[in-house]
């Protein structure tokens, strides 16, 4: 699909989204369709290989392929990370030490954190949380605070490369936020070299 000239593009980019089973289905499928749609390439981690399965609210909903697992999943391969809500998958998958260990690597190498819902959980479990301003599904704002964080109801919030939002209807201002950071991270880091991965031999 071609581009309007305004749009941002984040072709080249590689986005890891974090799920386990049970994961709210909205808050997986509204980002990842604004992310490719915006040329980025998004690939579904979960605990095992096989199917993950979505949930809308209480309702068993649709499966989704899994392209990798958290083992096999490597931070250094991707530009960003996605952290979808539902309760029971942010539950799970905040105590699975592969999972941990991605975004901690993700941090550690400043990329973009996108959170939403319960997905903050993953943040605390993994010792992340401190000193970092966030907001989420509003049940978890003392796990937040308890941790270190300083939690906010606002519809989205942006606290250097971490985004988050409260719930599903704040999909549309957490899915624009993300692209304009990924998009000032695209133009930052890989500044002069976007000719090289696209084309060769381009006149200067």
């Amino acid at each position: 699909m071609a581009q309007s000239p305004n749009q941002q593009s984040l072709d080249g980019m590689n986005i890891a989204i974090l799920v386990t089973d049970d994961f709210e289905q909205v808050e997986l499928t509204g980002p990842k369709t604004a992310l490719e749609g915006a040329g980025a390439t998004t690939k579904i981690i979960s605990a095992k290989r096989g199917k993950v399965q979505g949930f809308n609210h209480d309702v068993k909903a649709d499966q989704f392929d899994v392209d990798l697992t958290f083992s096999e999943a490597d931070s250094q391969d991707f530009d960003a990370v996605l952290l979808p809500g539902g309760v029971i998958n942010a539950d799970q998958i905040r105590i699975i030490p592969e999972a941990q260990h991605i975004v901690h690597g993700m941090q550690q190498d400043g990329k973009p954190i996108a959170v939403i819902c319960h997905g903050a959980w993953l943040l605390v479990s993994a010792g992340l949380v401190k000193g970092r301003t966030l907001t989420s599904w509003p049940t978890l704002q003392d796990d937040i605070r308890n941790a270190g964080g300083n939690w906010v109801d606002q519809e989205v919030v942006v606290d250097g490369n971490w985004i988050s939002s409260r719930k599903p209807s704040d999909i549309p201002a957490f899915n624009e936020k993300v692209i304009e950071t990924l998009s000032q991270r695209f133009n930052a880091s890989l500044h002069g070299t976007r000719d090289q991965q696209t084309g060769i031999g381009l006149s200067g």
